[in-house]
């Protein structure tokens, strides 16, 4: 019986960012599981822990969106924890995408080459 893979990659499947993230992950025989936010919501919890380890809210979510410019205004401005829940809870393409939470706990948020070659110690 072989264990999980201690690294996840939380996202959407037809996700852009990623697809590339995934592809990079296997080209590099990096381990990982993949969890789609649309069908495998994330609890509260988990949520609040990703967005405090990366600095706050805003540094969790993708203000460049559509999903995000198409909320009315009084939205864009979640005045507390449970506000941020319901909101992702509703628009989970909100969530910037990647997020990559690794075996050792830490996240990170987005996808480029050399952000996981940093993070994944590799000089390929």
């Amino acid at each position: 019986m072989s264990a999980a893979p201690a690294n996840v990659v939380f996202g959407l499947t037809a996700c852009d960012s990623c697809k590339k993230a995934r592809n990079w992950l296997e080209r590099f025989d990096v381990p990982y599981a993949f969890v789609d936010l649309r069908t495998d919501r994330q609890p509260p919890e988990t949520l609040k822990a990703w967005a405090m380890q990366l600095g706050g809210w805003d540094k969790l979510i993708n203000k460049a969106s559509t999903t995000w410019r198409q909320l009315p205004d009084a939205r864009k401005v979640p005045g507390s924890d449970p506000e941020w829940f319901l909101l992702l809870k509703e628009h989970p393409a909100l969530v910037k995408r990647p997020v990559l939470v690794t075996a050792d706990g830490v996240v990170s948020v987005g996808f480029t080459d050399n952000a996981y070659k940093a993070r994944f110690g590799l000089r390929k």
